[in-house]
């Protein structure tokens, strides 16, 4: 089922779309004569004007010139740009680009700071509702963009579990995860960063409850970002943040070494 913003736009798109609609009705323009000029239906044009679709580079150019808003409404476009993170995560990526230490664990995918730019984008363009092609982009080169802190001064530390099933889940075909576990291996050579496999063998039964990241900022100020199908949280104090603290050392304990891990990538990658 689609969600309410989904069905109603969001409320810049309905916002920009009200302001395309008076523009036009001011300057006696019909709508068929702007889908006309602009090369687009009247249902499209429609919807872009109720905010159900984002209004278009292309139609605020044509309707800015045929109703004489001299730059007005094509300045709204950088205000319809998608955001670069999904809603909930937005808070969690600001302690993040502040943190002196991460503790990661990821049980299906492999953490977003470690991908590769085609294992991302096939990630991110699966989306379900699909994204528009503007938004994957957008939230593509976002996620590069995070990954500087991995080698941004003052260095952070970084510790890293990943369940055997990121490894062997086929994301984007057997050519993208071949070079996404040699990027692992290339990644892991940091001092400042760690690598752990949790194997199936001897994940325990906390490791099925779900990705979470542990974030010591600065001030040394402690949170937890645990993220689901279309939820997230951040903890920062209370009985949830030492539970998730304490069950991360859990599965990091039983995870393989650092070099175990290390071969153990390389036979996963040998078998692709």
């Amino acid at each position: 089922m689609a969600s309410a913003e989904t069905q109603q736009g969001q409320p810049n798109w309905r916002y920009c779309g009200g302001q395309i609609k008076l523009w036009r009705e001011g300057a006696g323009i019909t709508r068929q004569a702007l889908a006309d000029e602009a090369g687009y239906d009247y249902e499209y044009i429609k919807s872009m004007e109720n905010g159900r679709r984002r209004p278009t580079l292309r139609l605020l150019q044509v309707a800015d010139q045929m109703c004489g808003a001299r730059g007005k409404l094509v300045a709204a476009h950088e205000f319809l740009k998608p955001e670069p993170f999904p809603a909930r995560s937005q808070e969690y990526m600001a302690i993040e680009a502040d943190a002196i230490a991460v503790q990661w664990y990821e049980p299906m995918l492999i953490p977003g700071l470690l991908q590769t730019l085609d294992y991302a984008r096939a990630l991110i363009s699966s989306n379900c509702p699909p994204l528009d092609e503007e938004t994957v982009e957008e939230r593509v080169a976002a996620r590069l963009q995070r990954q500087e802190k991995l080698t941004r001064k003052p260095l952070t530390h970084f510790s890293f579990v990943i369940h055997e099933a990121a490894l062997r889940s086929t994301v984007g075909g057997q050519d993208v995860m071949h070079r996404q576990c040699h990027h692992l291996l290339e990644v892991g050579k940091q001092r400042h960063l760690s690598i752990q496999v949790l194997p199936f063998s001897t994940a325990p039964t906390a490791a099925l409850s779900g990705p979470m990241v542990l974030a010591e900022t600065v001030d040394h100020e402690r949170y937890a970002f645990v993220d689901g199908q279309s939820t997230g949280a951040l903890y920062s104090n209370g009985d949830k943040l030492s539970s998730l603290t304490q069950r991360y050392g859990m599965i990091r304990m039983q995870a393989l070494s650092v070099e175990e891990s290390d071969r153990f990538i390389r036979r996963v990658a040998g078998e692709l």
